[in-house]
């Protein structure tokens, strides 16, 4: 008798969002990626059943994150109204990846392709089994962030997930299996995180295990203070707490010089604590690293609007076009207002 694995929920609900403003795969070619996307039923320890998701990465194994699977007492991988059994595991529980073993599964391995060749503001879309729902659902948005870790890089997009979707798939444009949905920042801004291809490759190297006991919490619940820097800045960022910010993204610019998103929370926070002079400073230090930096671009908008500098206003509508059509639309608003305004 195949022993079976199981799992338990512990990522953060939203709503899941399609943003029309993003090109959107056709429904066809969705259905053909539903082969490659598998929901998994969790006998938990209360006695209670809930569900996650998992991606088909060969026609032995399926990827999922850990925290699914830690602690339970037994799953059952679903497809098309059939249950299959996993016969093993192998668990990076600090990175919370983990894939079940089968002897063989009747689905199409999805490729994958390498976190380091991923643009900023690269369309992309996820796929899970949002709330328990029993045919997988798309999300469309594009990479925000990319954040060292690890020797790889957490990829930040807003393609939104939900309860259900953790170990989930982040598609590029081409099909391509780019990260896996895991977890996102508490807060009504949507920071969803996928973990990297490249932790996946690792984990089928090593050694397998017939033990779903978990050795740790994942890096991303830890307690606040040991998390990464770019979960840290989310809730002073979102608070508006400049000083508590401001502490922590100095602190980041200075163990990460490179990462332009470190440049980005300090420029807010300096210019929440009108020190203008050092945010607008720090505002070009980050687009010297990602010249696609979307939020620096808005940023940049409302200083402008503040100024009153119309010259300039031109110049960053003219930026933020390729990136957000939509965004550049409302900023040429603002600016006819504003034209007006000098007029009268």
């Amino acid at each position: 008798m195949k022993k079976i694995f199981a799992a338990s929920l512990l990522v953060q609900a939203s709503l899941v969002q399609i943003n029309p403003a993003f090109a959107q795969p056709s429904i066809g070619e969705l259905l053909q990626l539903h082969d490659s996307i598998v929901q998994i039923s969790v006998e938990l320890e209360n006695g209670n059943v809930g569900t996650g998701t998992g991606v088909v990465i060969s026609n032995e194994y399926v990827v999922t994150n850990c925290h699914v699977l830690a602690n339970g007492k037994g799953a059952n991988v679903a497809k098309y109204g059939d249950g299959y059994k996993p016969i093993s595991l192998k668990a990076d529980w600090k990175h919370d990846l983990c894939a079940l073993k089968f002897e063989g599964l009747p689905f199409k391995p999805v490729p994958m392709r390498d976190t380091a060749s991923l643009e900023i503001e690269e369309e992309v879309f996820s796929v899970g089994y949002p709330n328990g729902n029993n045919v997988p659902q798309p999300s469309y948005g594009s990479i925000k962030a990319k954040y060292p870790f690890d020797n790889s890089l957490i990829i930040r997009s807003d393609a939104a997930f939900s309860l259900g979707s953790s170990g989930g798939a982040l598609f590029d444009q081409k099909f391509n299996l780019i990260g896996i949905t895991s977890f996102k920042s508490p807060g009504p801004q949507g920071f969803f995180y996928s973990l990297p291809v490249e932790w996946i490759k690792k984990l089928i190297s090593s050694e397998e295990q017939l033990t779903l006991k978990s050795d740790g919490s994942p890096f991303w619940a830890l307690p606040y203070q040991e998390q990464p820097y770019f979960m840290q800045v989310v809730i002073p960022y979102q608070n508006h707490e400049w000083k508590n910010l401001h502490t922590i993204a100095e602190g980041w610019t200075k163990k990460e010089p490179n990462v332009a998103d470190a440049w980005y929370f300090l420029a807010v926070s300096d210019w929440g604590l009108s020190n203008s002079d050092m945010a607008k400073t720090e505002f070009e230090k980050a687009l010297s690293i990602n010249p696609k930096h979307l939020d620096v671009f808005l940023k940049q908008s409302e200083i402008a609007l503040k100024e009153g500098n119309i010259e300039r206003l031109n110049q960053l509508k003219a930026s933020i076009e390729p990136l957000d059509s939509y965004a550049s639309e409302e900023l040429g608003k603002k600016i006819a207002a504003l034209k007006l305004n000098k007029r009268n």
